[in-house]
């Protein structure tokens, strides 16, 4: 893949260029160091390999769901369509093969609200999972980000911040 373009000089900035500029940067970004980073959470290769489906449903339950633990099947189903092309039926799949032996890394049980949904729930087993999988995904962005000084490190989270910042007021308006 051809490396982006390098941005405009500061005297030549204007918004139009860095957007272009920053779109020769999403490959290299989502499909070089995103999938790096993915195939590590996975574990990609070992014997407890999972889905990336399995990873996202985990990794929503972690960041959005009560207490890091617990969400309705329900609102899993909403972002990993929004995420992926993916039937509710292949995230039935995913929490269901989760669940099961020899991972056992989720339950599912009946929402005390609706008879007809259900709640996902990390097990034991499943939060130290999670653990075990931060830490190998903490361990290839720090590889990614060996060779970049402090203040790289910095802007870059900073960026980051915004753009999460700035898609979620995106989708708040929607």
């Amino acid at each position: 893949m051809p490396t982006p373009k390098t941005p405009p000089a500061a005297s030549a900035f204007t918004r139009p260029a860095a957007a272009q500029s920053l779109l020769g940067y999403f490959y290299p970004i989502h499909y070089k160091a995103g999938i790096k980073v993915e195939d590590a959470l996975r574990n990609k290769g070992a014997p407890d390999e999972l889905s990336r489906h399995q990873v996202a449903v985990l990794w929503h339950i972690h960041s959005a769901g009560e207490g890091g633990t617990t969400m309705r099947r329900k609102d899993i189903e909403q972002s990993l369509r929004a995420w992926f092309e993916i039937s509710g039926a292949a995230i039935t799949k995913a929490i269901r093969s989760m669940a099961a032996e020899p991972l056992a890394l989720v339950t599912q049980e009946e929402d005390p609200r609706s008879a007809r949904e259900k709640i996902v729930r990390l097990t034991p087993k499943g939060e130290a999972h999670i653990a075990a999988m931060m830490q190998r995904g903490v361990a290839v962005i720090r590889e990614i980000m060996e060779p970049m000084d402090e203040t790289t490190i910095r802007e870059g989270i900073k960026f980051f911040r915004a753009i999460t910042d700035s898609v979620a007021d995106m989708e708040r308006d929607v």
